[in-house]
C-alpha cells in the first residue's frame, strides 16, 4: 500500500465496519444516512438530503471553476440473514450488507477526506452522490428527478467484491469499455386455478400443474426463440402457494428476474413471457396474471470515459493490477444504467476476491465478505480520475 493512503485506509474499514452492522433496505434508511451526515460534517463538506427519500448529495467545489464532475455510491442492504460470523455482524436480524454497499460508502467517504484536502488543486467541482434503493432499481431514477447530475460533465462508479469472477485476484482494479453489465427486470406470475381435495383433482383446475409446465417451458424462451450469441437469463427464484399436502391450492406466483444485454431481446423476453404464461394457464383450464415490474437497462460506458479512468491510474499500480477492458459482460444489474443514459460515465469494478480470507463467496450470499485490505486502492482510483477528468 503507498503509504500516503495508509491513514485513510484505516478510516474507511472502520467506517465500512459501522455502516456494515446497520443495514438498510430500499429508500427509508435513517441510520445509514445518519451516519454519511455525521461523517461530512465532521469533514465540513455542504451538502444537501433528498426530500424523496434518505439520498443526500455533497458538493466540493475547487479553488479554480472548471468542469463538474460526479461520483455515485449505492446505500442499501438486503433481506439476507448474515451468516459471516465475523465480530462487526449486521445488527439487524434478517438485513445483511452482502453485496459491498457498505464498502462502497466507506470509499466515497475517504475519497470525499483526501478532495476535501486538495480542494486547492481542484479544476471544477466534484459531486458526491449516496444513492439508495439500488437493489431494488429506484435510486438512481430518484436521483435524477431530483435533478443532482442536471449539472454534471461526467459519472463514476464503482463496485467492490467478486462480481466479473471469483478468479480475479483481489486488489485488480476493472474498466470495461463498453457494456459490462445487463439489463435486469422482475416478472410476477399469479397462476389461479380451483381448490379441490388432492384426492379429487379432476374436481378442480391443478395451478401447481400449470406453475411446473411454465417453469419448464419459460425457459424454451431463451434456448430456442433468442440466438445463442445474445446473451440472456430467465431465473424463477420464488415458488410460493398451497397450505396442506393434500389440498390443490387455488394460486401459485411465481417471482423471477429477466437478463439481458440487448434492449431488443429484453423487450422481446418480456412479451413472450406473458404471452406463454396465459397460453399455458388456459390449456389446462386456468388463467394468470403476468407484471412485468421494469429495473434498469443495461450497463453501457462511455468508452472514452472507461479509457480515461483506466489511465489515471496506470502509472500507479503495475500492469497485472489493471485490466483496462473485460470483453465479457457480467450479467448482473446495475441501476447506474440510468445515469450512463443522461451523461457520460464510467461503471468499473475492484476485485477483493480472497479464497484464504473466505472473500471469494458471490454477493447476495449470507456469508459474502471484501477483502477489507484493498480498499484503499477504490480512494485512490476516484481520487486519479476526478483529477485527470478536471484537467482535460
Amino acid at each position: 500500500m503507498d503509504k500516503k493512503y495508509e491513514a485513510i485506509q484505516n478510516y474507511i474499514v472502520k467506517l465500512r465496519r459501522e455502516f456494515h452492522q446497520i443495514p438498510e433496505i430500499g429508500t427509508d434508511l435513517p441510520k445509514t444516512k445518519a451516519l454519511i451526515c455525521r461523517e461530512l460534517d465532521r469533514m465540513g463538506i455542504s451538502y444537501q438530503c433528498s426530500q424523496r427519500d434518505s439520498g443526500i448529495l455533497a458538493i466540493i467545489k475547487g479553488e479554480k471553476a472548471g468542469r463538474t464532475i460526479a461520483l455515485r455510491t449505492d446505500m442499501d442492504g438486503l433481506a439476507i440473514l448474515e451468516e459471516t460470523g465475523v465480530c462487526y455482524a449486521s445488527k439487524h436480524p434478517g438485513s445483511m450488507h452482502a453485496c459491498g454497499h457498505d464498502a462502497h460508502m466507506a470509499i466515497l467517504l475517504g475519497t470525499a477526506r483526501i478532495l476535501r484536502e486538495e480542494r486547492k488543486n481542484l479544476h471544477g467541482t466534484v459531486k458526491l452522490i449516496f444513492q439508495t434503493a439500488e437493489e431494488i432499481s429506484r435510486g438512481a431514477e430518484i436521483v435524477i428527478q431530483n435533478g443532482w447530475i442536471d449539472d454534471a460533465d461526467a459519472i463514476f462508479g464503482l463496485h467492490i467484491g467478486n462480481i466479473l469472477g471469483k478468479d480475479i485476484p483481489s486488489g485488480t482494479l476493472i474498466f470495461p469499455q463498453a457494456c459490462c453489465m445487463a439489463s435486469f427486470d422482475k416478472f410476477v406470475i399469479r397462476v389461479k386455478g380451483q381448490s379441490c381435495h388432492g384426492s379429487t383433482p379432476e374436481k378442480g383446475v391443478d395451478p401447481v400443474n400449470i406453475a411446473a409446465h411454465l417453469i419448464l417451458s419459460l425457459q424454451t424462451i431463451q434456448t430456442r426463440e433468442i440466438s445463442g450469441t445474445d446473451s440472456s437469463v430467465i431465473t424463477i427464484g420464488k415458488i410460493q402457494g398451497g397450505a396442506q399436502y393434500n389440498v390443490i391450492p387455488d394460486q401459485i406466483v411465481l417471482e423471477g428476474t429477466i437478463r439481458a444485454l440487448d434492449e431488443k431481446v429484453r423487450q422481446y423476453i418480456a412479451r413472450r413471457i406473458r404471452g406463454m404464461s396465459t397460453a399455458i394457464a388456459a390449456t389446462f383450464g386456468g388463467t394468470c396474471e403476468c407484471d412485468i415490474i421494469v429495473g434498469a437497462p443495461p450497463v453501457v460506458n462511455d468508452e472514452a470515459m472507461a479509457e480515461l479512468a483506466a489511465s489515471a491510474v496506470s502509472d500507479l499500480f503495475e500492469p497485472k493490477d489493471i485490466i483496462s477492458n473485460f470483453p465479457i459482460p457480467n450479467l448482473g444489474g446495475e441501476d447506474f444504467a440510468n445515469y450512463l443514459q443522461k451523461i457520460p460515465g464510467a461503471f468499473f469494478f475492484l476485485s477483493s476476491s480472497n479464497p484464504k480470507k473466505a472473500t471469494d463467496i458471490p454477493h447476495h450470499n449470507p456469508k459474502f465478505n471484501i477483502d477489507e485490505d484493498v480498499m484503499w486502492k477504490g480512494v485512490v482510483a476516484f481520487i486519479r480520475i476526478v483529477h485527470k477528468f478536471l484537467a482535460c
